[in-house]
């Protein structure tokens, strides 16, 4: 009677006299809903719930029972019933009980797709490249991802660290968990302790209710620390207590808070020469740096910026409603001459720049920047060391956001506080 009344609601169902057969069907078709009574002949129901959950997580399961009681309901729930409800009260709550199950099944496979096509973007694969040395990366990376294995990143700014990152996650057991990036130097030793550990209402002035942090949101998936080495010295420390026992206690509160969260770090500092300096703790660097991948700078794999030109072409000139533009030999000339200080960052900024400005289908070096033409004539800074570079980069990004700091710290791909060190060290006003 009750497979009639639930088919003619437009179920498809299949029936089963004992645990034994569900099994079979539970093992041979695609269940989304389980409707088991709790007294069958060879087993029990609440018991079978457990072991439905654990071999085929994705069914929801209603238990039906004409001896209900408060403890096996109880224990029902605890073992991942989606509801328990008695015999002769389930005419009017049995079919909205299922029309709420099948609702709860098509968000999680929604929600599934989702995910498998998050981690189809974030997949080894997408990484751009064919010389040697980032294939090296790749492959070392791919061989830690599956593990919970701390990684340090190690590379210049705008070498594609925060790519790596994902890749990680979304190539790990931790895949369909979050994965939460923080850029360490974007905020005062204050505020990023407060992001990362949350904090008790009365804390501190403004701290107005509790606050859950960041560790917390992350707990079972990933955090990416991203500009790791600037970092104050008191966080580290409880950094690397959360690193070596899953343990912290949120600002002004005495609770001790556990969590499970992977960290991957990242860094374009030499985090070895500041530990020996006293500049970096060395108890944390040896505990970031279980896993080392170094990514290239641009100029090791000067080969690989014709695929990556091509593709970021590709990208812009969807974002502009453009065709996709032919990359002429002098553009492409010009762009394998150059010395990239800024990186794939750098790299995916230039691009951009000349899908806007062309307009004949093919780039060429007309749409260029300057300084990169004319590198003599660039300013002061030697375009061949690294700090001349590096501040050409700054001032042509400043002039790209027309003096907007705070956007151009958001390019460069660092912290508003890192881009007025930098803007101090250079004398840029």
């Amino acid at each position: 009677m009750l497979k009639r009344i639930i088919h003619l609601e437009g179920f498809g169902v299949k029936e089963a006299g004992s645990l034994k057969e569900a099994k079979k069907l539970l093992e041979h078709e695609s269940i989304d809903a389980v409707l088991c009574d709790v007294k069958l002949p060879d087993g029990n129901g609440v018991d079978f719930v457990r072991e439905i959950k654990q071999k085929y997580p994705g069914p929801e399961i209603i238990l039906l029972t004409a001896y209900g009681n408060i403890s096996d309901g109880v224990q029902a729930m605890r073992n991942g019933a989606f509801d328990y409800i008695t015999k002769g009260d389930d005419n009017d709550k049995i079919i909205p009980l299922l029309h709420r199950v099948m609702d709860k099944v098509l968000l999680a496979r929604k929600l599934e797709r989702l995910q498998q096509e998050t981690a189809k973007g974030y997949s080894f694969d997408s990484i751009i490249g064919e010389t040697a040395v980032i294939r090296n990366a790749i492959a070392l990376a791919r061989k830690v991802a599956p593990e919970d294995t701390t990684v340090l990143l190690l590379g210049e700014t705008g070498t594609g660290k925060e790519v790596f990152a994902q890749a990680l996650h979304y190539n790990s057991r931790r895949s369909m968990q979050a994965f939460i990036a923080v850029n360490c130097s974007a905020f005062t030793r204050d505020l990023l302790e407060s992001e990362l550990f949350g904090h008790k209402a009365g804390a501190f002035t403004g701290a107005v209710k509790d606050k859950k942090g960041l560790f917390e949101e992350a707990n079972g998936g990933t955090m990416f620390l991203d500009e790791i080495g600037e970092m104050a010295p008191e966080l580290q420390a409880r950094l690397l207590r959360v690193l070596e026992s899953g343990e912290f206690i949120k600002v002004g509160d005495t609770r001790v808070i556990k969590v499970n969260v992977r960290i991957i770090a990242a860094t374009n500092r030499d985090l070895q020469k500041e530990a020996e300096a006293g500049h970096f703790r060395a108890d944390l660097f040896y505990r970031l740096s279980v896993f080392q991948i170094t990514l290239p700078s641009l100029r090791e794999r000067i080969k690989d910026v014709p695929l990556l030109a091509g593709y970021f072409a590709g990208v812009f000139a969807a974002k502009t409603n453009k065709p996709v533009p032919v990359l002429g030999k002098q553009y492409l000339d010009a762009l394998q001459h150059y010395h990239w200080p800024g990186n794939i960052r750098e790299l995916k900024n230039v691009i951009e720049r000349s899908v806007i400005l062309e307009s004949g289908g093919e780039l060429s070096p007309a749409t260029l920047p300057f300084s990169m033409l004319h590198p003599d004539h660039a300013g002061p800074g030697s375009v061949f060391e690294l700090s001349g570079m590096e501040k050409q980069h700054i001032l042509k990004v400043l002039q790209h956001t027309g003096g907007n700091k705070t956007e151009a710290a958001r390019l460069l791909g660092i912290g508003l506080t890192t881009l007025y060190r930098k803007l101090e060290e250079y004398q840029i006003r």
